[in-house]
């Protein structure tokens, strides 16, 4: 039996696995799941064992823990370090949007719903699956490593110092990571850059209580409006940003790059089939494409202060506070926007209020070069998966821990999606395609034989 036929052979075992993995709410930003985060990642390890890794533990961190495996029977071919996280994000359903119970894995129409679905557990338990049916059927061409983190979603804060401290245990020829996306079924995609990120929280302080409306209204800056005046001057009309130096270091593309990614566009039918949003909105001079994968944002992710409860509660806040992120693209740092972002919102705090721009998490962009032998060994695997040859785009969304794995190992990176774009992510009815799930395997099991030619 070739892998193949073991893929089809125990394609509803497979399932039945994923499903109790998703079960697990391993939720890293919310202290209450601390425990449900180390059930999933003991579950981890444990499945790493049955399906014939030779070495698989969990390694604690100050915060929640990373598990390792290895298969090293293959002497003199290469070695794959395979990334992935185990955790996952919040499911609140505030509005009752969620079709079923998130941590209840059920099947409609083709598609496996629960929270983690496609981010990242049915991702990375594809390249497992791939694994096994190569283990299981005595064809596994390269060495083989994982490496799945229980932070991803809350920042990567202990994955970082675990690559430093761990170089040599990850030491791989090429590194691996399933946890983006292709354009269809019918029209897979690689990509080949993701933004980097930097997230902080910025809180204004005004009067040392909240106070009555009525009585201090009008004469006491209220912090929400206050923080409300910052926020609305971090971009201009047009949507740009204004922060001094933002775009400083933005490596523009050329005419015949940009040509090359227009060949993916995002139309404005997608966007009001994604979104419901009528009007785009954003980056004057740029294509929506361009504004998703090669030009830096500035987001509000979040705004809280006063009283959101029910009913009225006439009160002046003490506080307010906003989470904000940016979306980072090549030779901007992390760390310098996040100055820049500090310094002004310093400058545009009036003197009626208190500010503080507080650091979060950050990581740094990624690029792959398309004429790589890995790249294009990856293609070949997705011709030969999804029947059709790939196109390379460029994802808007960031990987925080894969800039510090090509720095510290050295190693090229080779983002092996299997996702697709409505799949839901961080979003009520988090969804994974089945089609997606069987067809990943296949080309990611694929990708493994060709490294080896």
């Amino acid at each position: 039996m070739n892998p193949y036929e073991y893929q089809e052979a125990h394609r509803a075992d497979f399932l039945e696995e994923l499903k109790e993995w998703l079960r697990i709410p391993s939720i890293s930003t919310l202290s209450a799941h601390k425990d449900d985060v180390r059930r999933a990642a003991e579950w981890l390890r444990d499945h790493f064992l049955r399906i014939g890794m030779t070495r698989a533990e969990v390694f604690p961190t100050r915060g929640h823990p990373i598990v390792y495996a290895e298969w090293l029977g293959a002497p003199g071919a290469p070695t794959v370090l395979i990334y992935g996280h185990y955790d996952v994000q919040p499911a609140d359903d505030a509005g009752n949007q969620w079709l079923s119970d998130p941590f209840e894995p059920v099947v409609r129409d083709g598609n496996l719903y629960a929270r983690g679905a496609t981010d990242d557990k049915g991702q990375t338990f594809t390249q497992i699956k791939a694994v096994q049916s190569l283990l299981a059927t005595g064809n596994m061409p390269v060495n083989v490593k994982f490496v799945i983190e229980g932070e991803e979603e809350s920042g990567s804060t202990n994955m970082y110092p675990f690559v430093e401290e761990h170089a040599g245990l990850l030491a791989a020829d090429v590194v691996v990571v399933s946890d983006t996306q292709i354009l269809t079924l019918d029209r897979p995609s690689i990509v080949i850059g993701l933004r980097g990120i930097v997230y902080m929280e910025i809180e204004v302080r005004g009067p040392r209580q909240a106070l009555h409306s009525g009585v201090y209204g009008g004469i006491v800056h209220n912090p929400a409006q206050a923080l409300a005046e910052i926020l609305a001057a971090l971009h201009d009309r047009d949507g740009r940003v204004t922060v001094p130096g933002f775009y400083d270091d933005v490596l523009e593309l050329s005419p015949a790059e940009r040509a090359a990614l227009a060949q993916v566009p995002f139309t404005l039918e997608r966007l009001q089939r994604d979104t419901g949003v009528s009007v785009p909105w954003g980056e004057p001079g740029y294509e929506l494409h361009e504004r998703l994968g090669i030009r830096p944002t500035l987001e509000i992710n979040g705004l809280v202060s006063g009283w959101t409860g029910e009913g009225g509660k006439t009160v002046l806040p003490d506080t307010a506070l906003a989470k904000v992120s940016c979306r980072l693209v090549p030779r901007q740092d992390p760390h310098t926007i996040y100055r820049l972002v500090a310094d002004h919102v310093a400058a545009l705090t009036p003197p009626t209020v208190r500010s503080e721009t507080r650091l979060l998490h950050a990581g740094n962009w990624v690029v792959a070069e398309a004429d790589s032998p890995y790249v294009q060994a990856a293609a070949r695997a997705y011709e030969f998966g999804f029947g059709a040859a790939p196109v390379y785009t460029r994802d808007g969304g960031s990987i925080p821990v894969l800039g510090a794995l090509q720095r510290v190992l050295g190693t090229p990176v080779v983002l092996m999606g299997f996702g697709l774009p409505d799949d839901n992510l961080h979003a009520p009815n988090e969804k994974y395609s089945l089609e997606c799930f069987y067809r990943g395997m296949k080309t990611a099991a694929r990708f493994y034989q060709e490294l080896r030619r």
